[in-house]
């Protein structure tokens, strides 16, 4: 009888001690799991590390890409001024009767000074086979005529802070000198360049109200309405850029207005 009672006592045992190893198999398997997990999160992790890094990686190189852009872009700027004196420079001796030329050069002060308030009524219109200085004028001072280099070679150079200054003196010491309209004409210059509209403007009213037969007059009218046109003044552009056309008719100021007239009004129309 006893040894019928002992077996299923024994059983009872091996079940009791057994069972705390399939639980811990158990545990064990869902700990594994949760390691498992966590590695894969870390792997997610080190990825978005990794792309955060090549981010930054490319935005540096933007950056350099941006900062080497704008300094293309100043020297384009430095450029196209050089190029814009030179074009302009060269159009001045051509309409004054001085021939073509290399870069842009003084003109032959002592041979072709700029034409005083009075020059002869055919330079007035503008013409690009008038000569600077068909009548008679008296030469330059030498005093005044290395004044006016000076100041010209500064614009040259593209020292256009040192231009205007030089040109404003210039024109303080000589008011009434042989040069004085072209002067005038190259301190708009130098303040254009530079975008500095409004007193740009200035220069060139002042030698159309000082010197109306100047052979400057109608690029200072045309500058004039560039000017403007730069203070966004796009009324006063349009109609100061019509009148060279009537005033200067078959110059190229007067081609150039038209041009720069065509492009503001299709401007308003988009």
């Amino acid at each position: 009888m006893r040894h019928w009672l002992v077996l299923p006592v024994a059983f009872a045992a091996t079940l009791v001690v057994a069972a705390p190893a399939w639980a811990q198999r158990v545990s064990l398997a869902d700990r594994v799991a949760a390691l498992e997990a966590r590695a894969g999160d870390t792997s997610a992790n080190v990825d978005m590390l990794n792309q955060v890094n090549q981010l930054r990686q490319e935005i540096l190189a933007l950056r350099s890409q941006v900062e080497e852009l704008q300094q293309q872009n100043e020297q384009l700027k430095s450029s196209n001024r050089s190029q814009y004196l030179d074009i302009d420079g060269r159009l001045n001796r051509l309409e004054s009767g001085q021939g073509g030329g290399g870069g842009l050069e003084l003109p032959d002060l002592s041979s072709a000074p700029a034409p005083a308030a009075g020059a002869n009524a055919q330079a007035a219109r503008g013409g690009r086979d008038a000569p600077a200085a068909a009548a008679p004028v008296a030469a330059a001072p030498a005093d005044e005529r290395a004044a006016y280099e000076q100041a010209f070679n500064a614009l040259k150079n593209g020292q256009y802070t040192d231009s205007a200054r030089l040109f404003q003196a210039f024109l303080q010491t000589y008011p009434q000198g042989s040069y004085a309209p072209n002067a005038l004409y190259w301190l708009g210059e130098s303040y254009y360049v530079t975008q500095n509209y409004a007193r740009s403007q200035e220069q060139f009213l002042s030698l159309l109200q000082r010197y109306p037969q100047s052979d400057k007059a109608p690029g200072a009218m045309l500058k004039v309405g560039l000017s403007q046109y730069g203070l966004k003044d796009l009324d006063g552009a349009e109609a100061t850029l019509a009148d060279v056309g009537k005033q200067y008719p078959g110059t190229d100021a007067a081609r150039t207005a038209a041009d720069r007239l065509r492009a503001i009004q299709l401007s308003r129309l988009r």
